[in-house]
Formats: structure tokens, sequence, C-alpha cells
């Protein structure tokens, strides 16, 4: 393989490399600093605690032994012993004084171990009651030069308090200790000699991969020279085997172009003019199989379909390409002679390209042989029916819902007409029940009927909003009326929150009232028992020009994918806990249509076993 040297800027490789080895180096090197100067500090930190705290105890035992003692030579007016007591004490532990004082406001000292305070000590009072007496807990201060000091509150029976005052002469301070500074200095120094030693060792084989680094980010720019993006050969194996790779991606470039040429030039030759043309413009998939059962012809929409590469099917067995048994058996068939006739074949493909499950899409292929003149055996046509199919399965299933929820209220208004009937004589409350019965379950046959025209126009195109000035307060009386019954059977809480003063609408009202049964119907229909069913009205958007109502309940909820899908025309969730619930899908699409004819919109939150939000949005005439 012929190895092309690196132009001049390929040269510059070096420089990028070395700055990319050099700029992790450095990184490195500050990081176990870093990490050098954190452990230091901790560890000063952790013995200055350590240190103190000793220092802290040994006063706290002085003090133990001192406080009874000087408390019994105080009180029997002793003080030369007790001031001979407290130098001993602080020689023997190396104290920078010990120091037996009144408390404030006479400050009196009484017992120092300070040279410089001698024997001039003035006259204990017989008592110094006034004094403030000090606090049980001892007081602990440390200096600036890491000293420690503690105060002990003393009392003297029959005289008042006295403080006893002990400061530490051993400094405790973070950089007391200079063995464990030097410790951590000469650590720090092996750590920075040994993390050098191990870069120099690696530095040849991090320039390179730094090179080769920099040649990839070219590459992705757009840089497609490779005088350019080769590697100086003074970076070792690693750059050797980077040229290789450059050379080979030269040569398979090479190969590829006049490959493609050559197929070019074979599908110019072999392409039967505008024929052809045609039948690469047809939106069916279209097959030519010769006597041996190897594709003669396939055109774009047909390789598509199989997906697979046009230029890698011809001459190939079509077996291979056409996955399904009951194909390949049929074809074999019709090449053989021994089936006539046209053979159609529905496959459902629910897998893609990588064999992934997928949402299937439905292909029929129609098969069926032709003249022997033609030097072919058979024509496939390929056609996607996957819409066709998901339409009469909508269809049908609308059509079943519909025949349900229309026989349930004419089998309720046929039984109460029939008791009214054979009992023209009942009481006039059961009468009056079954009046109101038959009233509501008319209603709900109208609306269902009103649902399907709705449906209708919306897909011609011919709906129309019969525009007036729509109260809102006595539709959503009439609606908290028309639902009360069905949420107490449900044994569901619904819950009405109407604003104090309602806005002025303009609008279809019988819409209006249509699209808020339907959201409010739905909450009821898809909540649990027990459950509850909020209908919030109230005014809302900039300048309260808008009126919002929130229909909020806390059902089964509706997953995220679905959420776009619940206000397409006869879609239902795929929950299998409303695989019992009736409907025919159209409440929510005619609902959002009738909204936006309006120059508003229906939003909705929801979450599974937490519930849902519909948000319906309308705008309010200006008052």
């Amino acid at each position: 393989m012929n190895i092309p040297e690196p132009k001049n800027r390929g040269l510059s490789n070096l420089i990028k490399g070395e700055s990319a080895v050099a700029a992790t180096g450095l990184a490195a090197a500050l990081l176990l600093l870093c990490s050098i100067a954190a452990a230091g500090w901790w560890t000063l930190h952790a013995g200055e605690l350590a240190r103190r705290a000793g220092r802290e105890q040994t006063l706290r035992a002085a003090a133990d032994f001192l406080a009874p003692a000087s408390e019994r030579m105080i009180a029997s007016g002793d003080l030369s012993e007790l001031r001979t007591l407290v130098a001993g004490a602080s020689a023997q532990h190396h104290f920078q004084s010990i120091r037996i004082a009144l408390p404030e406001p006479r400050q009196l000292v009484i017992a120092d171990s300070s040279p410089a305070q001698g024997s001039k000590y003035p006259a204990l009072p017989i008592t110094w009651t006034d004094c403030k007496p000090g606090s049980a807990e001892p007081l602990i201060e440390h200096t600036r030069d890491g000293r420690t000091r503690v105060i002990f509150s003393l009392s003297i029976p029959g005289k008042g308090p006295v403080a006893l005052e002990i400061e530490d002469g051993v400094a405790t301070g973070m950089w007391a200790d200079w063995r464990t500074q030097a410790g951590i200095g000469a650590i720090g120094i092996a750590a920075i000699i040994a993390f050098t030693c191990f870069y120099r060792s690696v530095r040849s084989r991090f320039r390179s991969l730094g090179a080769i680094s920099e040649s990839l980010s070219a590459m992705q720019a757009g840089e497609t020279d490779s005088g350019v993006l080769l590697v100086a050969r003074d970076f070792g194996p690693e750059a050797e085997q980077w040229n290789a790779l450059l050379a080979e991606r030269d040569d398979m470039r090479i190969k590829l172009s006049r490959t493609s040429a050559e197929q070019k030039l074979g599908d110019r030759r072999n392409r039967d003019g505008d024929l052809f043309s045609l039948c690469d413009a047809m939106w069916q998939g279209l097959l030519l199989i010769d006597d041996q059962l190897n594709i003669k012809y396939i055109n774009g929409a047909g390789a598509a379909f199989l997906r697979s590469k046009r230029e890698d099917m011809v001459g190939k067995p079509a077996i291979s390409f056409l996955w399904d048994v009951k194909i390949a058996d049929a074809l074999k068939q019709t090449a053989s002679g021994t089936g006539r006739g046209r053979a159609v074949i529905e496959i459902e493909n629910d897998k893609d390209a990588s064999g992934i499950s997928k949402q299937g899409t439905v292909l029929r292929f129609s098969i069926r042989p032709v003249r022997k003149e033609d030097n072919a055996a058979a024509v496939i046509v390929i056609e996607d029916i996957t819409q066709q199919r998901v339409a009469d399965e909508a269809r049908h299933t609308f059509v079943a819902s519909a025949t349900h929820e229309l026989r349930t209220p004419l089998t309720n208004m046929r039984l109460y007409i029939d008791s009214l009937l054979e009992e023209p004589d009942q009481d006039v409350l059961k009468r009056t029940q079954a009046v109101n019965v038959v009233s509501q379950e008319a209603k709900r046959l109208e609306r269902m009927v009103g649902d399907m025209l709705s449906v209708a126009q919306i897909e011609s195109g011919t709906i129309k909003l019969n525009k007036g000035d729509v109260r809102l307060e006595p539709v959503f009386e009439d609606l908290k009326h028309d639902f009360a019954e069905q949420a107490r059977q449900k044994d569901i809480k619904l819950r009405f929150d109407m604003p104090p003063k309602w806005p002025q609408m303009e609008g279809d009202r019988d819409k209006i009232v249509m699209a808020l049964h339907n959201l409010v119907g739905n909450a009821i229909k898809y909540t649990p028992a027990g459950g509850e069913v909020i209908v919030r009205a109230n005014m809302g958007g900039e300048g309260a020009k808008s009126f919002t109502c929130d229909v909020t309940d806390n059902g089964i909820g509706i997953k995220d994918e679905e959420q776009p899908l619940v206000f397409e025309k006869f879609y239902r969730a795929k929950d299998k806990r409303i695989a019992n619930v009736t409907g025919t899908g159209l409440g929510l699409a005619i609902a959002r249509e009738v909204v936006r004819l309006h120059g508003g919109d229906i939003s909705l939150k929801s979450a599974i076993d937490k519930g849902s939000t519909f948000t319906m949005t309308l705008p309010a005439k200006a008052a």
C-alpha cells in the first residue's frame, strides 16, 4: 500500500498533539497538587483539633485538682500556700499562667503564677458578694498564637465567687508541629517527581494520540485531503497505523466511485425509455420475476416497501427479500405453472429494518403470471393498505360502540314507558320519576345524535356557529343538575367551584353546552367509584379577557404518548382498565373543534393513576 507523505499543514499536528499532551499533563499536575494540598490541610487541621482537645483535657484535669484546694485555702485565708500551689502547678504542667481573681466588677487578683506579679497582692476583703458569679460551665478561649485559655468559676462559702483562669503554655495551632509540615512537603515533592517521571514515560504515546485526535477533528470539520490529515511518522506505530487507515479510505473511495459509475451506466442501458420511468413514478411496488425466481426488475416503491436498495436486489433471488412463507409458496406455484390466476396475500409487518417491533403496516401482495414471450414468470404488485385497514377497524368499532350507546338509553326509556302504561294509576312520585328518566334519556339520545351529526359536519367542513349572547351561570347550573344523578350512582363526589361574577360571552350556546357535557361526562366515566370530579370556572388571561373552565378528576389518567391522540376522532386509550367502558371516541374531538371555532382551545395535563385536568379556554366578550 502506497502511503503518501504528509503535507506541510500535516506537520502542524506535531505541535497540536504536543499542546494537547501538555494541556493534559498540566491539568493532571494541577489536580495532583490540589489533592496534596487538600490532604495536607486536612491533616494539619485534624492534628490541630487533636492537640487542642488534648490540651483542653489537661487544663480541665488541672482545674479539677486546683479547684477544691483553692476554695478551701481561700475560705481559711491561707493565701500564701495558695500562691505556692499555683506557681508549682504552672511550672509542672508548663502552663503560661494560672490566676485566681475576683470576678467583675472588682477583678482583684488573689494568686498569680506570673513572676512579674511577685508578692504585691492587695488585701482580700471579708466578703465580695457584689461580684457577678460566673457560669457553671468553663469558658474556653483560643488565642491567635494557638494557645488555649480556660476560665472556671469557683464558689467560696460565706464570701462569694472567684475565677480560676488557666492559660496553656503549649501552642496547638495548625503550624505548631513542624514535623508534620515537613512530612507533607516531602510527600508532595515525591509525588511531583513520580508524576514527572510517569509523564515523560507516556508522553510519546499521548503525543501520537493527540495528533490523531486533531486529525479527527479536522475530518469532522469537513477536511477530506489525506495529505493534511496524515500524521508525521515521528509519532510512532500509532501514526503509521492511522496513515494506513487513511490510505485504505482513499482506495475504497476510488473503488466506490468506479462501481457507482458502472452501475449508473448499466442502469441507463437496461432502462427501457419512458416505460421504466412510468413504473418508477408509481406509488405501488412493482416487481418482475424471471423463471428462475430472480428479480428482473423492481421500481423504487417496491424497493422501499421491501426495505432494500434496488441495485442490491436486481438479479438476486426474490425469496430472499420476500420474508413471508405464503408469498414464497405462491410465487413458486405461479412460476412453475401450477398456480393459475391471481394470488392476493395481505401481510402485517410489525418490525422495522433493524428488527425492532413497532406498530405494524399492512402490505397487500398481488401475484399473477405473465406471458412466456415476455421472458418473465410473474409480476408482483405491492400496495400499502394500512390506512384502509385502520379506517375499516375504526368504522366497525364506531358502529359497534354507537349501537351499544344508543341501545342503553332506548332500553331505559322503553322500560319506564312500559311501567307507565302497565300501571296508569301509580302514585305521582313514581310517575314523576319515570317521566324524568325518560326526559334525561331523550336528552342523552339527542346529544349522541348531535355528536354524530357534528362529526359529519366537521369532516365535510359545513359546521357553523349560531352565535348569540350566552349566559354561563344557567349553563353550569344545568350541567350540575344533569350529572348529579350519574355521579351519585357511581359514588363520585362532583363539586362545582363557580366565580362570584360571570363574564359576558358570545357564541353558540348549544355547542358550548355540548363541549362541556363531553368534558364532564368523560371525567365521570373514567373515574373509579369513590373518586372526585371538580369543575372550576374562572376568569383568566391578560386583562381578564378570557374565560377558563378546568375539569379535574383523580381517575386512571392518560399516558404521555397517548395524550396528543385522545383528541383524534374514534381514538380510545389502550388502557385495559377501560375495556368495558363504552364510548365512541368522538366526544373530545368534537369538544376541541367546537372550542377552536369559538377562538379558544382545550389543553390536557394528566398522569397515570393520578388523574387528568382538561382546561377549556374561551374568549370573553368585552364589558
